[in-house]
């Protein structure tokens, strides 16, 4: 059962926390505006995700309404100057990057629009289970504007260069079905299952070894960024550090018993 979490006073009043055991839902809750992001929500999902609740394991990334979110609050460029301008898509990087390298997995819930600013916060996401009624764009291109949330890496390393220039280009929007060929989802659910879909694969990551969760998280994304003689080194140190943790020998020594579960097709 999901229940509310305590307030916390310096929350903005678009995002709500509940608890679920050991994962934690973060939910957008700007419906009447598509959920779109202005800066005290991004400021809000910072937060979130320095300073996360005690005992969360994991976390599903939820919103309010029919819709993930349709992108930044354009009230939010209104009168910015070019420096202020870099400041402000710095204040997105950091925010997100609070979500991609922090200390907690992330399945996100995608529905309706992931649009902009929404697609660069839903690919800062570990796990993205989308509905069937998602729908994708960048349409920064057709409004005189460059991206500035993260999308340039993040959706780029998702999609690959050619498929991100004519989305930025001609403003093509894609399906969920075309989403999912072209990596923007892992999952594809009916409409109303995301949020069921996405917090049982959460305890199944909450379940895990934090140790397992922690490399996977911060030495997975570094490996795949750097030549192979640097990712081979990386991965020994990690494998070495993971199965030598008290957690990881006793599940070993379970499994070698015959009380762990073997894989089997889902």
């Amino acid at each position: 059962m999901i229940n509310p979490a305590s307030s916390n006073g310096s929350r903005p009043a678009t995002l709500e926390v509940e608890r679920d055991g050991d994962v934690a839902v973060l939910r957008l809750c700007r419906a009447a505006k598509r959920n779109a992001l202005d800066d005290a929500t991004v400021l809000g999902i910072e937060q979130f995700f320095t300073a996360p609740p005690a005992g969360v394991r994991a976390v599903v990334l939820d919103a309010e309404g029919d819709h993930f979110s349709a992108g930044l609050d354009m009230g939010e460029l209104a009168g910015r100057d070019a420096f202020s301008g870099v400041e402000h898509s710095r204040m997105w990087h950091r925010a997100f990057e609070q979500v991609a390298r922090g200390t907690l997995p992330v399945v996100a819930v995608l529905k309706g629009a992931v649009v902009g600013g929404g697609l660069e916060l839903a690919s800062a996401a570990h796990i993205r289970v989308a509905e069937r009624s998602t729908f994708y764009a960048l349409p920064e291109g057709q409004r005189g504007l460059f991206v500035g949330g993260g999308a340039a890496v993040r959706v780029q390393r998702l999609i690959g260069t050619a498929l991100m220039t004519d989305m930025m280009l001609t403003g093509r929007v894609l399906d969920a079905e075309e989403g999912r060929a072209a990596g923007l989802s892992t999952y594809l659910v009916d409409d109303g299952a995301g949020l069921a879909t996405a917090l049982g694969l959460a305890e199944r990551i909450a379940a895990n070894s934090p140790v397992t969760n922690f490399a996977v998280l911060q030495a997975l994304p570094r490996i795949a960024e750097t030549g192979p003689d640097e990712g081979f080194f990386m991965e020994a140190l990690m494998a070495a550090v993971a199965s030598s943790s008290t957690e990881a020998q006793e599940r070993m020594q379970a499994f070698l018993a015959g009380r762990g579960g073997k894989v089997r097709p889902s």
